[in-house]
């Protein structure tokens, strides 16, 4: 298995420019992944599903690299402009992105849904993101996410840990 064939198709209808990465399953939760393959914790980007939960239905997928935090209770709480919100279940991001946990990422996803990555994304020439399973990842370089449509740089998305 390798990765989900819409993040695939999505990721050539957008004409970038990738390397998908095979990854075994049982190591794509990212500290090891990184650990396993050697790819630095400031060049993983991870994808997460966020939900607010008062109220209820609005949800954003944001970027952050691993060696940082995602302020969910601050920035991302006031973007979609609701009192609470938290981490999607994995239930949850099952059902919404089609991706499980471990191989979210920012392709495929279904319309409707926006895209919030951390301003230091940018500041890498590549990074590893997921491909919408847990037996791959895709390295590219984020400087080709700027103008993508549904997709917003936002400073201070995260912080450091």
């Amino acid at each position: 298995m390798t990765a989900d064939a819409s993040v695939i198709a999505d990721l050539d209808r957008l004409e970038l420019v990738y390397e998908e990465m095979a990854c075994d399953p049982e190591l794509a939760d990212t500290a090891v992944f990184c650990e396993a393959y050697g790819v630095p914790l400031e060049q993983s980007a991870n994808a997460i599903l966020v939900a607010s939960r008062k109220p209820e239905g609005h949800h954003a997928v944001c970027v952050v690299l691993a060696n940082t935090r995602l302020d969910v209770n601050g920035v991302v709480r006031k973007r979609l402009g609701v009192r609470k919100a938290s981490f999607a279940s994995a239930e949850l991001t099952k059902e919404l992105t089609g991706q499980e946990i471990g191989g979210v990422t920012i392709f495929g996803l279904p319309d409707g849904i926006p895209v919030w990555v951390d301003k230091r994304v940018f500041d890498h020439d590549w990074v590893v993101v997921g491909a919408g399973s847990r037996s791959a990842k895709i390295r590219l370089d984020p400087a080709q996410l700027r103008d993508l449509d549904g997709f917003e740089i936002v400073e201070g998305l995260a912080r450091e840990q």
